[in-house]
């Protein structure tokens, strides 16, 4: 996945985010929706930790194809 589609997916992800928070405005979601909010935020932040890694090997002079998806347990981790 190169740049161009990493930042399409991102803003897919987020229309998606949106559309769901939009569906529920004064209402809680259900355990569903909780769930996949969940999964939505992951995968926003696999992804946007796959485009920071692209960046970050591109400046140093590295093969930014070389970069790949870490496991939630790991973009979950990063303290802000």
């Amino acid at each position: 996945m190169d740049d161009v589609e990493i930042v399409r997916r991102i803003g897919e992800l987020v229309d998606q985010e949106h559309a769901l928070e939009r569906s529920h405005l004064g209402d809680g979601l259900s355990d569903d929706e909780v769930t996949r909010m969940k999964e939505i935020e992951v995968a926003l932040d696999q992804c946007w930790d796959l485009l920071r890694q692209r960046r970050a090997r591109r400046n140093a002079g590295d093969d930014p194809d070389e970069a790949a998806v870490r496991p939630e347990g790991v973009v979950e981790g990063y303290r802000q």
